[in-house]
């Protein structure tokens, strides 16, 4: 019975309440104009059925009144209505303005006359109502509009079934690759919604709340849709900005709805991405006061997450990227009592992942999976899965039947240096300069101990602004550098502009970038790492955590003092080494002229071919070589540490 009221109450007459009434008042007024009939002043002689009615002109009408050859004349607003004297004919005419000499000759006649409205009741009443209803249409449209954007119901208030996405989806941990960590810690949820009696008979308390942190396009939201996969729940998504809109309350109300669905179809899973929307914390706002709408949302999720029970199988998992912008009331113990990391895969988890992605398209024999794994670190997983779709369009545009090892290498570069502009012109002397430049890194990067490895040089414009650009390929991922690898990091960025002045004679504006990437380095080991004998052991200034990678604000922390002397140290650290790599450069003045012929040549050279014209250049002068080769074990790489801090010395005295 409770459902058939329901059905009874969701008809479309109760939902549509305006339209409705406006049938309703059309119907009335219809039946009002059949049962009273018109309403107009007297012309019933004028509208019997039995009469013919005969289209005349104003100078005929004239006539036959001259001749009385009409019984009766009705003059309305724009027509004019005369009976024949036998009242079997009606004569009809339009007036024509300013003529009174019909009205004088019905007179000298003594032909009745009189006048008489056009229009009658239900013309004037739907005059009047015409307006009224369009003005209900144009609000009804806006109002369906805004019902659509808010959820259905009356301006959407407590209705989310629109905004949620219900599913239960097919994704398992298989599909999720590279977060192995991630996947242990959410692994007891599975089983708490598989075999929840298990939990509760040994008296353990289930997580109410898991928190997926991450960077973006680490896979938070596949790692969310898997756990539901694996247990094979329902699994209700909704994104945190769904809840917030114009109006105060309708956020609250959403979230009061969605914990109603998701109880109803328990055991089941809420994820709610970009929590970060509604779960900002309340004391951001300061003295100029919050965002009531995103307060009252976010203090009813915290009552809804409290009213669980420890039997309630309904799990919560939230994902973002800026934890530290969270409320502290969200992240406490009974809410989101867990915080799993989603971080960016290392080595094993690229190679892992790469091979998800290329299950369904076809590789060639000659893919090295490795060898691309480790040209792109520092990529998320949804970076990894664009740089196979790449290579795949790639493909399918040279009319290949598989995907070579050429179009990884291809799609790479495009998703670390951009895409490659082809069509862009540089002249001869900018090609020139770029040449020097790039070739000037790259034999930086080959002779200085502790640089990363050259994987390729291009003079091929690529992105918005680049002219050209040299890719390093780590060998292994690393998670701190040392400071010798910070100086080699300099001597490399510097090595472009001593090209420049080495072998043009000039320099330009190539090496802006360069430049200020070398002076920010220096100051974070003055500031940040205390690398320096500046500040010592001091942090000058505080290092914030932030997954969006983004500039953060820099609250100074130290005297003006402290900020020449730091200023002088980087200037008379960058100048010391620019002398020693413009020494460098000149040493192998050779070897960086057969290089830019190379460049000239091909375009784009290789790190193998980078490394050969330096050691022939070597061994034709007989010198010894500087080419910094890969070290295989620790003890080697310790030596080549203990190599590099001896020459760190004289930059320190």
């Amino acid at each position: 019975m409770a459902q058939n009221d329901n059905k009874n109450n969701n008809n479309f007459f109760n939902q549509n309440p305006l339209i409705t009434f406006a049938i309703f008042s059309v119907v009335v007024i219809m039946l009002f104009k059949v049962l009273v009939g018109d309403g107009a002043n007297g012309n019933v002689g004028l509208a019997g059925n039995n009469k013919r009615t005969k289209q005349v002109s104003y100078s005929e009408l004239k006539s036959l009144v001259a001749s009385k050859s009409v019984a009766k004349v009705d003059i309305g607003q724009s027509y004019i209505k005369a009976v024949s004297l036998d009242g079997s004919q009606i004569y009809t005419t339009r007036i024509v303005r300013g003529d009174t000499t019909l009205v004088q000759e019905l007179d000298k006649q003594g032909i009745d006359y009189g006048g008489f409205s056009e229009t009658n009741w239900f013309t004037e009443m739907f005059g009047w109502l015409f307006p009224f209803l369009i003005i209900i249409g144009i609000w009804m449209f806006f109002a369906g509009r805004m019902q659509k954007s808010m959820g259905g119901g009356l301006l959407g208030m407590g209705n989310s079934k629109k905004m949620v996405s219900s599913e239960k989806p097919d994704t398992k941990f298989d599909d999720v690759a590279g977060v192995e960590e991630a996947k242990e810690e959410v692994q007891e949820i599975v089983d708490f919604l598989k075999y929840p009696g298990r939990y509760v008979e040994i008296g353990a308390k289930i997580p109410k709340g898991v928190l997926l942190v991450g960077s973006p396009g680490t896979g938070k939201t596949l790692l969310a849709k898997a756990v539901a996969g694996e247990a094979e729940v329902p699994f209700f998504s909704v994104s945190g900005s769904s809840f917030i809109e114009m109006f105060v309350g309708v956020g609250a109300a959403r979230v009061r709805d969605l914990f109603e669905q998701a109880k109803k179809d328990a055991p089941s899973i809420i994820f709610i991405d970009e929590i970060d929307a509604i779960g900002k914390s309340r004391a951001a706002g300061g003295m100029m006061g919050g965002n009531d709408e995103r307060e009252q949302t976010l203090n009813q999720l915290l009552a809804e997450m409290d009213g669980f029970g420890t039997n309630t199988p309904v799990i919560v998992l939230a994902a973002t990227n800026r934890p530290e912008v969270l409320d502290a009331a969200l992240l406490r113990p009974g809410r989101f009592d867990r915080q799993v990391l989603v971080d960016k895969p290392d080595f094993a988890g690229r190679v892992k992942i790469l091979k998800v992605h290329m299950k369904n398209v076809k590789m060639d024999s000659d893919v090295e999976i490795e060898e691309v794994a480790r040209l792109t670190a520092g990529l998320a997983g949804a970076d990894l899965a664009n740089v196979i779709n790449e290579a795949a369009l790639l493909a399918g545009r040279k009319s290949q039947k598989t995907v070579k090892q050429k179009d990884l290498f291809e799609s790479v570069e495009r998703a670390i240096a951009g895409l490659a502009k082809k069509s862009r012109r540089i002249n001869p002397k900018e090609k020139k300069i770029v040449a020097y430049h790039e070739s000037g890194h790259a034999l930086m990067a080959e002779t200085t101990i502790g640089a990363k490895q050259v994987s390729k040089v291009s003079i091929v414009p690529r992105g918005l602004a680049a002219l050209g650009y040299t890719l390093n390929k780590p060998e292994e991922d690393k998670f701190m550098m040392q400071r010798h690898e910070l100086w080699a990091e300099v001597d490399v960025l510097l090595g472009g502009r001593a090209a420049e002045e080495v072998f043009i004679g000039e320099i330009s504006t190539g090496a802006g970038n360069d430049l200020e990437r070398a002076t920010d380095i220096i100051k974070s080991m003055v500031q940040t790492y205390g690398m320096s004998d500046i500040a010592g052991l001091m942090v000058l200034e505080k290092s914030r955590q932030s997954f969006l990678g983004g500039p953060q604000q820099a609250t100074r922390e130290y005297s003006d003092k402290m900020a020449e002397d730091m200023d002088e140290f980087i200037k008379s650290s960058l100048t010391e080494h620019y002398k020693d790599v413009l020494v460098r450069l000149e040493e192998y003045r050779g070897a960086i002229e057969n290089m830019v012929a190379l460049l000239y040549k091909k375009e784009n050279i290789t790190g193998d071919e980078v490394r050969d014209i330096i050691l022939a250049f070597e061994k034709e002068n007989g010198m010894e070589s500087k080419v910094v080769e890969v070290v295989g074990n620790i003890e080697s790489e310790l030596q080549a540490d203990a190599k590099m801090s001896d020459n760190e010395k004289k930059y320190e005295n």
